[in-house]
C-alpha cells in the first residue's frame, strides 16, 4: 500500500512553521520555519509610536509561510508533493483583520496603510480593555445567555472587544471593513479560493453559541452601529475536520503541492494540541506552554467555570464539551528576567545560555529557600480573574536576592496561576487528573518538576516538538478522508509518553503553603481589595488618578 502523507502549518507569535507527517502512524519527516519579516509590531507603525497594549501583524508575512516554509519541508522531508493528501492550518487566536467582501486585508489600501486599526490585531492586543470592561458589564445586566460559557467575562484578547475598539476609535476602517476574520480563516480562504469560518475560534473567540452570535439588540446597545457586526463574520462556521476546499493555482505554486490537495478547515493552536497529544478524552488537561499557556479540557457535561475562556460543544473534540483557559505570560517572563533581571555573567553568551544556567543554579535550591514569592501577571491576567490590566508583583526581594531567585520565582508564580485554573475546574465538576504538556517550555526541566510539585499530579509530555502543525496535519488527513474522524486519527498519529513527572510529597508541602500565600496577594490585588495596578497603569500613561 502506498504512503500518503499531510502538510501542517503552524502559524505562532513570531514565525510560520510547516511540517510533513506520514498519515499512517504521524511520523514526521520534514519541517521548516519562515520568521516573520516583521514581527509583532507594538512600538510604532510607518513611524507613528503606538499606545501601550497594542500588537499588529502584516498579514503579508503569512503568506510568505506558504511560499517558503512549506516547499522546504516538503524538500527536506523527501516526500513527492504528489502523495500528499491534505493540507491543515493553526493559527494564535484571538487575531483578527480587517478586509474588504473579497477578502483584500485593508492595510493593503493606501487610504489605510497608516491606520493602525487597519492591520491585524495579534492575539496579544490588550488595547481593548475598555471595551471588553463594558461588554462584560452590559451583558452581565441584561443576563445575556452566553456569558456563562465565557466564564462570566469575555477577554479584552478576543474578537467582540477588538472590533468594538476599531468601531470607536477608528469608525472609518469599521465602516470600510466588509468582513472581520479570524487569521486562520483568512489563511484558509487565501489557499483555496473560499470565504469560509472554522466553528472552533468562532466559538471560542467570537460568542457564537447555539448557532448564533451575541444579538443585534446587545450589540446595538453598545453602539449603534455594532449591531451589524454579524454580517462581518459570517454564519454557519464549519466543524473541525471538515474540508474548506481545494488548494487554488495560485496557492498550489506557491506550496508546489498539486492544485485541489483537499484544505481543511482552520483550527486554533492550542485545540489542534490536544488531540496531537493522544488526548480525546475527559480528565486529562492539555498545556501548550510557550510565550502564553493555554489549558484545554474535556468533559461530557456542560458547565460555566468562573473565569474561563470558553466551552464549546465540539469545538475541540466532536461529542464532547471543550473548556479552554489561559494565562497571558508564561514563557514571555522568564524572557523578561533573563532581559533585565539578569546580569552579564549570565547574559555574556547569549539568551539560551542565560536560560540554561538559571535554570541549573535554580535547580540546586529546595523549595522556599530564596524566600520570594511573585504574582504572574507581568502580561496581565487571562485565567480565572479576565483582566489585562493587572501587572505583576515580586514579594520578599532582599539585597542577597539573585538572579537565579527570581527565575524560580517566577516559573513557581505560573504554576500558582495554573493550580488556581486546575482548581476552579475541579470546583466546576470537570475533573482534571493528569496535566501533558506541550509546547517548547516542555524542556524545561526544572519547571516540569515544579509543576508537579505545585499542582500535586503526574505530568505527561506531548513528544512532538511540533504539537500544533501535527494537529493541523492530522485534522488534514481526516478531511481528505483517510480517517473516520480525529479520535480514529489520534489514535494513530497522536504522541505522548504519560507520567514523565511525579509529585515530590515533600516539595508538595512546602508548595501547599506558599500556594496559599499566593492566593491572599491573588485576591488582594486581583478581586478588588486593592486597585493599585490600574492606578499606576494610568499615571504611567499620564491620566489623572482619583
Amino acid at each position: 500500500m502506498q504512503e500518503t502523507y499531510a502538510v501542517g502549518v503552524d502559524f505562532g507569535t513570531e514565525s510560520g512553521r510547516a511540517l510533513v507527517v506520514r498519515v499512517s502512524d504521524g511520523l514526521e519527516l520534514g519541517s521548516a520555519v519562515t520568521e516573520y519579516r516583521s514581527g509583532v509590531i507594538d512600538r510604532e507603525l510607518s513611524g507613528q509610536p503606538l499606545p501601550q497594549g497594542w500588537a499588529l501583524q502584516d498579514p503579508e508575512d503569512y503568506l510568505e509561510v506558504f511560499r517558503r516554509a512549506v516547499p522546504e519541508a516538503l524538500r527536506r522531508s523527501g516526500v513527492d508533493p504528489a502523495s500528499v493528501i491534505g493540507i491543515g492550518i493553526d493559527f494564535t487566536s484571538c487575531t483578527i483583520l480587517p478586509t474588504r467582501a473579497d477578502g483584500t486585508p485593508l492595510c493593503r489600501l493606501p487610504q489605510f496603510r497608516g491606520n493602525p486599526h487597519a492591520w491585524v490585531k495579534l492575539w496579544k492586543h490588550h488595547a481593548a480593555q475598555p471595551q471588553a470592561d463594558r461588554l462584560n458589564a452590559l451583558a452581565a445586566e441584561r443576563a445575556e445567555a452566553w456569558l456563562g460559557r465565557y466564564g462570566g467575562k469575555l477577554s479584552s484578547e478576543w474578537l467582540l472587544a477588538k472590533s468594538l475598539q476599531v468601531l470607536e476609535e477608528a469608525p472609518e476602517v469599521y465602516r470600510a471593513a466588509e468582513r472581520i476574520l479570524e487569521a486562520g480563516d483568512w489563511v484558509v480562504w487565501q489557499l483555496c479560493g473560499r470565504e469560509l469560518r472554522s466553528a472552533c475560534p468562532a466559538g471560542y473567540k467570537a460568542a457564537y453559541q447555539g448557532g448564533r452570535y451575541p444579538s443585534a439588540e446587545f450589540l446595538g446597545s453598545l453602539h449603534p452601529d455594532f449591531a451589524g457586526l454579524p454580517a462581518k463574520l459570517q454564519a454557519d462556521p464549519a466543524p473541525l475536520g471538515s474540508r474548506a476546499g481545494g488548494l487554488s493555482a495560485e496557492a498550489a505554486a506557491w506550496t508546489t503541492l498539486p492544485p485541489g490537495t483537499p484544505v481543511a478547515v482552520a483550527n486554533v493552536d492550542a485545540h489542534a494540541t490536544v488531540p496531537a497529544a493522544g488526548v480525546v478524552e475527559p480528565g486529562r488537561m492539555v498545556a501548550i506552554m510557550g510565550t502564553s499557556t493555554c489549558h484545554m479540557v474535556l468533559s461530557e457535561r456542560l458547565a460555566e467555570i468562573p473565569g474561563m475562556c470558553g466551552v464549546v460543544d465540539g469545538g475541540i473534540i466532536p461529542g464532547l464539551y471543550g473548556y479552554e483557559a489561559g494565562q497571558s505570560g508564561v514563557g514571555d517572563i522568564f524572557a523578561w528576567a533573563v532581559r533585565n533581571a539578569a546580569p552579564a555573567e549570565f547574559t555574556a553568551a547569549g539568551m539560551e545560555a542565560a536560560h540554561a544556567a538559571l535554570e541549573r543554579e535554580a535547580a540546586a535550591q529546595r523549595p522556599g529557600e530564596h524566600g520570594l514569592l511573585a504574582l504572574d501577571w507581568i502580561n496581565g491576567n487571562r485565567s480565572v480573574l479576565v483582566d489585562a490590566e493587572l501587572s505583576g508583583v515580586i514579594l520578599g526581594l532582599t539585597l542577597a536576592s539573585r538572579a537565579p531567585d527570581i527565575y524560580r520565582a517566577l516559573i513557581e508564580a505560573t504554576a500558582y496561576g495554573t493550580r488556581v485554573i486546575v482548581e476552579a475546574f475541579r470546583r466546576g465538576g470537570v475533573p482534571v487528573e493528569e496535566y501533558v504538556v506541550a509546547g517548547g517550555l516542555k524542556r524545561n526541566q526544572l519547571l516540569m518538576q515544579i509543576y508537579a510539585d505545585v499542582l500535586g499530579m503526574p505530568l505527561s509530555v506531548n513528544t512532538s516538538e511540533q504539537g500544533p502543525a501535527l494537529g493541523s496535519a492530522m485534522h488534514a488527513a481526516v478531511a481528505a478522508g483517510a480517517y473516520p474522524d480525529i479520535r480514529a486519527a489520534a489514535r494513530r498519529m497522536g504522541k505522548v509518553e504519560r507520567g514523565v513527572y511525579q509529585p515530590v510529597p515533600a516539595h508538595r508541602s512546602v508548595y501547599d503553603q506558599l500556594y496559599r500565600e499566593y492566593l491572599t496577594l491573588h485576591d488582594y490585588f486581583g478581586r478588588g481589595g486593592n486597585p493599585v495596578m490600574k492606578r499606576l497603569r494610568r499615571l504611567a500613561a499620564g491620566q489623572a488618578v482619583r
